[in-house]
Order: C-alpha cells, then sequence, then structure tokens
C-alpha cells in the first residue's frame, strides 16, 4: 500500500514526475527536431518545435485508435503523423487536402477545387535569410544548389499564408494529378515544393496516423555538437527563431 509520502518522497515522487512526463507527451504535447530541407523556409533544419497532441483528439496509448476526437486538421495546418509507407518514422508536412477535395498541381501551382491557391513573390525574405546554401543539400544527392536558384513565394492557401519556395525553372512541367483526397484521408504537401517526398510521391495520410499539429519554435541552431549530434551548438543558436509560431 503506498502511503501520501510514498508520492512526495524517494523513488515515488521519482515514478510521480516520470509519469506525468510521460502523460504530457503521450496526450498533450511533444518535442520534435526538423532534420530535412523539405518545409524550408517555414520550418529550417534544426529548428525545434513543439507539436500539440491533443487539438484533434487524444488516442488509446501505443495504438492508432482514438479515445475521443475534438476535430480533424485543415487546410493550411501543419501536422506531424506516421510516415505511411513506415509507421515507425515520423513526416512532418503541410495538409492542403482534405476528404473531398481535389487536387491538382501544374506548373508550380497549386489547385484545390479548381481554385487556384495565389502566390505572390515574398516582400521581406526574413525566413529565407536563414537559409544556407548547405541546408540546400542536406540529402547529399542532390547536384549543387545554392539560395538564388530558389524563389521565395507567399502562398494564400484557405486563407493561411505561409512561405513556399520553388526551384527556378524546374517547376515548369512538373504536374501531378488531379485526384481527389478519400474519406478519412489527407494529402500533404512540403513548403520547398521541388524537394519534398509528399503525397505526390507516396499517397494520402490516414486521419489515425495523425499525431498533432505544430505549435512554436522553442529552439533553433544551425549546427548540432559534432559529439553529441541530438544537442545544438550553443554558439549556433539563432535566437530570433524562439518562440517562433509554427504557420
Amino acid at each position: 500500500m503506498f502511503t501520501k509520502h510514498f508520492w512526495t518522497q524517494g523513488l515515488g515522487s521519482y515514478a510521480l514526475a516520470i509519469g506525468v512526463a510521460l502523460t504530457i507527451r503521450w496526450a498533450f504535447m511533444e518535442a520534435y527536431v526538423i532534420p530535412s530541407q523539405s518545409m524550408l523556409p517555414s520550418l529550417l533544419i534544426h529548428d525545434h518545435i513543439f507539436v500539440n497532441k491533443s487539438v484533434y483528439g487524444i488516442r488509446v496509448p501505443f495504438s492508432e485508435k482514438w479515445l475521443v476526437e475534438f476535430g480533424k486538421p485543415k487546410r493550411g495546418e501543419v501536422i506531424v503523423f506516421k510516415y505511411p509507407r513506415d509507421i515507425s518514422t515520423f513526416y512532418i508536412k503541410r495538409v492542403v487536402g482534405v476528404p473531398g477535395d481535389k487536387i491538382f498541381y501544374e506548373d508550380g501551382k497549386l489547385f484545390v477545387n479548381d481554385q487556384e491557391m495565389k502566390k505572390v513573390p515574398a516582400e521581406s525574405a526574413s525566413a529565407f535569410n536563414y537559409v544556407r546554401d548547405i541546408d540546400l543539400q542536406s540529402d547529399g544527392k542532390l547536384p549543387y544548389e545554392a539560395k538564388s536558384d530558389f524563389e521565395h513565394y507567399i502562398e494564400d492557401l484557405d486563407g493561411v499564408k505561409h512561405d513556399v519556395l520553388l526551384r527556378k525553372g524546374e517547376y515548369m512541367g512538373d504536374n501531378f494529378g488531379p485526384v481527389y483526397v478519400p474519406e478519412g484521408q489527407l494529402f500533404v504537401m512540403g513548403d520547398n515544393r521541388n524537394r519534398s517526398s509528399d503525397s505526390r510521391v507516396w499517397g494520402f495520410v490516414p486521419h489515425e496516423y495523425v499525431l498533432g499539429r505544430a505549435m512554436f519554435v522553442w529552439l533553433s541552431c544551425e549546427d548540432m555538437l559534432p559529439v553529441i549530434s541530438v544537442i545544438c551548438n550553443p554558439i549556433s543558436i539563432r535566437g530570433t527563431r524562439l518562440l517562433h509560431q509554427v504557420r
């Protein structure tokens, strides 16, 4: 039998703290690190973000089943989800299509239900300023690329204005669809449109694979420590990215 003092002293207090931390991580909030260039410049490589895991509902622990649902992802939201081809891997992308939507992508233009999602050249390059040439080489498979090879736009996706990158000239003839999003599925894309493996490549995301919605950046750095690769190099911290809201 556990007494009141057990939970406030010694092993009991540790067990309680661990239980609270695991509950928060399971049901409410979890931290992730951006590993790739697919969401540039909205999310930078080595952005550390918090993800709201309860915004769409609470699921049964260690399961894809929902215990209770509060809502569905909407167009324009940035979500973390289990990669449909390997659910042990987590991806982050932007929702561009919800059930019933018709999606068509042509020459760098996104059409949802036959309406073009308008985009204009970015007047302020603040998000793009953080991108380095080396960040555009993150997969090690592409020919040398530089920031000057890309065009930075602000796209209006159903009222959500966000950054997108297009590789100059490469998006001409880059067509996909049209496809219709099935019930219970989502169509997602990366904001770095020509450098993202997304629903155009591997298909739809089942709603039960959605883990949560990206909230804000709580830490960001250009490089991780060379020996301890999971910790930011303190001399490379991007100070103005702290508490940056994901949009």
